[in-house]
This record gives structure tokens, C-alpha cells and sequence, in this order.
């Protein structure tokens, strides 16, 4: 019996068998079973902030599980309000609600809407926001709903353009639920002008703007938070991924009169914000800060988009920072990624014409060097 038998009889089939069980990493490296290794410009999908195994990391769920892992939120534990300071410092927000993923953010962030009394929620198409009932609700991808209908009631999905959300906008909305940049639909940014726009529009109708950042959130774009590139203040923000650094976690902030509208029992998980996650949380977020990682995302994602764009076979490089999609000229995304995991390359194609590339936000020269060169030779192998 192979590890991959192991795998088709013991995991349910909501996931094809992987073609490499991965057994250790150090830094942008990993290292499968067999002892190959990878150069991993994936990142556990934008969670790996800080790569695999930083002593930063490492240090702070070493002293925490020796100190206190959980508690219940019957309980204030110190990790729990310091992250809870950090995320409100910077993103500028006034409160938090802790979860344990993504989906669960966006569980929280519906809730926040359905407090507002308002009937409907609008979403975009082409939308990921999760998989749970509530946050596959919102997902703007039919293949992924249908299966599952009925879902909840009255939530819309709208073209990502200004013209249909001024159509679709009235005072019997709730929340406008978007991502800043669509990463599973390709990493595909918003129009210009859009997120400005919709903040107007949602302002002028008494509506609550809901940023998805689970991907972009936490320096990968260049910047703390997407949204401070745009000049805008959101009413909620929900995260995850790179603010752990591969611990699960997950974090609704909210803004403004948005984070007095869940009162007491209204909400709540029994391992949010517990303190190991928490303490993990605030090392790695304080590491992104003191190392200047949010720069060094920005600097080394223009960098990586010069370097791609040049060449064969590539259309466009949709993104910022870290967060890049790669536009191919041809429906060969799958066979590119292929051929990069033969060469030691590890990137993930979401659809069959883009590439998605989102590295640990501390790559340099060697590491970018390196890609470009397997990259290059896995474009020319599959044109």
C-alpha cells in the first residue's frame, strides 16, 4: 500500500489525491517524502507569511502550548486582547470578533449584516468567500452553489462593475460583500474605481461595505490591508490565512457603529481567539512588522511581475505584492503546474489559463531567481 492508497481510502473524496505528501519545510522550502525538494511559491495559499518553520513561529507555539492553549471565551487571556490591539492598530478598526478560518470570518460578517434588520446581501460573480452554507451563500461560482440548494434567500450576485451595482443598490440592502482582488477566480482585480465607488454608493444608502482580505489581508498586496491602497474605510474586514502563519485562525473587524451591532450571545466560538492561535498570531504579525515584510512584499512583487512578464506564453500578470496572477496565452495552466512540480516548483493553477503565485511574504533575490529560472523552463516544456 502507497501513501496515496492510504489517502483514497481514508479521506472523503471532496479532494483529488495529491501528487506529493509533503513531510518538512524551512523557510520558501519544502521537502516530500521521497526527499525532493520544492521551492514553495504557494504558501499554504497566501497562509505561510513567514514560510515553513521560522523560529518566530515556531518559538511562539512552543511557549504557548506550554503555558495555556485554551480556555474558552468564558475567559480573557493575554494573547487574545494583545492581537486584538495589533489588528485594530493596523487596520484602524474599533472592534474584533475571533474564528478559527475564513469561512467562519465570513459567517461572522453575515451575521453583521443580518443585524442591520435589511433584507438582502449582495455578492459579485466569480466570488470565492468559502464553503460553508453561509459563505458558499455568497461565492458568485454556480458549479460550487448548485450542489448544496437551497442556500440562504436574497443574496445577489452582481457583474463586478459600478454600472450593475448602482442598479442593484437600495435602501433594503444590508451588506455589499467583496474581495479586493478575486484570488480563486485568477487573481483578478476589482475595476478601477470600484472599491471608491462602492464605498460612496454603500455610504449614501446606509449599506455596509464587507471586504473579504482572507487572502489579500495581512501585507501580502504591499500594504497591512488592500483596502489602505484604495483611501477607503470599510465598514468590516474579514481575515485569516497569513495572520497566523499557518496556525488556523480567523478575524472579523469591524469599523465604526458596524462593531456595536452583535451584542451578547449573538455570536461566538469555543476555540476563537484561543490563546494559542492568538500568541501565534501576534508573532507572526509582529515579524511581518519589525522585518518590514509589507515592504519587502511590495518591492519583491513588482520585481516578480518584471520578471514574468517577459516571458513566452505569458498574456498578462494580474495582482499586487505577493499576490500575482499570471495570465497564460493558451488553456494550459494545469500542464504548467505540472511540469513546475516536476522541476522542484511549487504554484497552483486555479483555472485553466491563469497561474496563481502567492510566496512567503520573505522571498529575495535567491528565491526569485531561482523561480524565474524553473518557471521559464516549465512555460517552454508545455508550449
Amino acid at each position: 500500500m502507497t501513501w496515496q492508497d492510504d489517502y483514497a481510502g481514508r479521506i472523503m473524496k471532496s479532494a483529488p489525491v495529491p501528487a506529493v505528501q509533503l513531510v518538512r519545510g524551512a523557510g520558501a522550502r519544502v521537502w516530500d517524502s521521497e526527499g525532493r525538494e520544492y521551492l514553495d511559491f504557494l504558501a499554504g495559499i497566501a497562509v505561510n507569511a513567514l514560510g515553513h518553520a521560522h523560529p518566530a513561529f515556531v518559538e511562539a507555539v512552543s511557549t504557548q502550548a506550554a503555558t495555556l492553549a485554551h480556555v474558552s471565551n468564558y475567559f480573557a487571556t493575554p494573547p487574545q486582547l494583545e492581537l486584538a490591539g495589533r489588528l485594530l492598530r493596523l487596520s484602524g478598526g474599533d472592534r474584533v470578533y475571533f474564528a478559527n478560518s475564513g469561512a467562519e470570518a465570513i459567517e461572522a460578517a453575515i451575521k453583521l449584516a443580518r443585524r442591520t434588520g435589511r433584507p438582502r446581501i449582495l455578492a459579485l460573480q466569480n466570488s470565492f468567500h468559502g464553503r460553508t452554507m453561509g459563505s458558499l451563500s455568497l461565492t458568485g461560482k454556480p458549479v460550487l452553489r448548485e450542489p448544496f440548494e437551497p442556500l440562504l434567500p436574497n443574496v445577489e450576485h452582481l457583474e463586478s462593475t459600478i454600472e450593475a451595482l448602482e442598479a442593484a443598490i437600495a435602501d433594503d440592502v444590508a451588506a455589499l460583500v467583496v474581495e479586493p482582488i478575486k484570488g480563486e477566480a485568477g487573481v483578478v482585480p476589482l475595476p478601477e474605481g470600484y472599491l471608491e465607488a462602492a464605498r460612496e454608493l454603500t455610504t449614501r444608502h446606509g449599506v455596509l461595505l464587507i471586504l473579504d482580505e482572507i487572502q489579500t489581508g495581512a501585507g501580502r498586496t504591499g500594504s497591512w490591508f488592500a483596502f489602505q491602497q484604495y483611501g477607503i474605510v470599510p465598514d468590516a474586514v474579514a481575515l485569516a490565512k497569513g495572520i497566523g502563519g499557518g496556525i488556523p485562525i480567523g478575524a472579523l473587524v469591524a469599523f465604526g457603529a458596524a462593531a456595536d451591532l452583535l451584542t451578547a450571545g449573538q455570536h461566538g466560538s469555543t476555540y476563537g481567539g484561543n490563546p494559542l492561535a492568538t500568541a501565534t498570531a501576534n508573532a507572526v504579525l509582529a515579524e511581518i512588522e519589525r522585518a518590514g515584510l509589507v515592504e519587502n512584499a511590495r518591492l519583491r512583487g513588482e520585481q516578480l511581475r518584471d520578471a514574468i512578464s517577459g516571458m513566452p506564453g505569458v498574456a498578462e500578470v494580474r495582482g499586487s505584492g505577493l499576490l500575482l496572477g499570471v495570465g497564460l496565452d493558451a488553456p494550459r495552466a494545469t500542464a504548467v503546474y505540472a511540469a513546475g512540480l516536476e522541476l522542484g516548483l511549487i504554484v497552483n493553477a486555479p483555472n485553466d489559463t491563469t497561474i496563481r503565485l502567492a510566496p512567503p511574504l520573505i522571498i529575495g533575490d535567491a528565491e526569485i531567481d531561482e523561480f524565474t529560472e524553473k518557471f521559464t523552463t516549465a512555460l517552454e516544456t508545455t508550449a
